[in-house]
């Protein structure tokens, strides 16, 4: 049965957050809000949790996983970034983006692409989102929370604890964080891509 975390959304509880990345430490599968809806994250080298995310997920090894990075210092760390890349990103972040970009040595192999080498970045600009990464001290590797067969993922905290209460390990819940995903960007060309229109604006990378 997974744990359920009420967390406020604009001064999050620290006995909480610690709680929440103590059970991530542990190997737990979260569900976890961020500004453009919610998330299935796990750490890093979880084997277990990324193959329950593509478990619940229904994906296949070609599926772009991300990493959700609480500042640009951290987000470099595991992929390459050219000086126009990087002006193109520090504009857009934090928001709901989500970079597609060539994956450094840190980046474990299973998460990459099998053929491109490459993996999903991201800066989330939502409070209990960053609170959880200050207090884990790297990304969350996460997919959006959206089951197979569905148009829109899931809002609302109640709801996932229910319906996902044996797969997950732990939800937490900070009120309604909408229903549209992230904006996805590829850049792993060279020449930004859009992937997929979503919350964020596509005006600057066209």
């Amino acid at each position: 049965m997974a744990k359920y975390f009420d967390v406020h959304p604009e001064n999050p509880q620290q006995r909480t957050i610690g709680s929440v990345v103590d059970s991530i430490r542990s190997g737990a599968l979260v569900a976890y809000p961020t500004d453009s809806c919610f998330a299935l994250g796990c750490q890093l080298g979880n084997r277990d949790g990324i193959a329950r995310i593509r478990s619940i997920r229904n994906l296949d090894d070609r599926h772009h996983f991300t990493l959700v990075c609480q500042n640009f210092a951290q987000l470099s760390q595991f992929v390459r970034v050219d000086n126009d890349v990087f002006r193109a990103i520090k504009a857009s972040t934090p928001g709901s983006y989500t970079f597609i970009l060539p994956a450094t040595k840190e980046v474990p192999r299973q998460l990459m692409h099998p053929k491109k080498k490459t993996v999903g970045v991201r800066i989330p600009d939502h409070v209990v989102a960053q609170a959880l990464l200050a207090e884990l001290g790297e990304p969350l590797l996460s997919s959006t929370l959206l089951l197979p067969g569905e148009e829109e993922p899931m809002t609302q905290g109640w709801e996932i604890k229910e319906r996902l209460d044996h797969v997950v390990d732990a939800v937490v819940d900070s009120g309604d964080c909408g229903t549209e995903p992230t904006t996805v960007i590829d850049f792993s060309g060279g020449e930004a891509e859009i992937v997929r229109r979503g919350a964020g604006d596509t005006g600057r990378f066209e």
